[in-house]
C-alpha cells in the first residue's frame, strides 16, 4: 500500500471502491486543483459526496448518507494553520 499513486490514495480516502461517484478525470482534476495535496483533494471530493442523498420512491425511503461523508471529510480536512510573517 505504500507504493500507491496519488490517484489511488485519493480513491481509497474517498471510498470510491465501495461507493463510486467520480471518474478518474474528475479525481485527477481535484488533485491538480489541490496542487497535488491528496488530503485537500479528498476533503473537497468528500464534501461533494456529502450532498443530500435521500431517495424516496413510492413509499420506500433510503437514508441520507451526507453525515457519513462529512465525517470522512473532517478526518482529512486541512488545518489552515500557518505562520504569518509580520510587516
Amino acid at each position: 500500500m505504500a507504493d500507491m499513486t496519488p490517484l489511488e490514495e485519493l480513491k481509497m480516502l474517498c471510498r470510491e471502491k465501495q461507493a463510486p461517484y467520480f471518474d478518474d478525470d474528475e479525481l485527477n482534476y481535484q488533485l491538480q486543483r489541490a496542487g497535488g495535496d491528496v488530503n485537500l483533494a479528498a476533503y473537497r471530493c468528500l464534501i461533494i459526496k456529502a450532498e443530500n442523498s435521500t431517495v424516496q420512491v413510492s413509499g420506500l425511503t433510503l437514508a441520507d448518507t451526507s453525515r457519513y461523508w462529512l465525517r470522512l471529510a473532517a478526518s482529512v480536512r486541512p488545518s489552515g494553520s500557518c505562520v504569518i510573517q509580520g510587516g
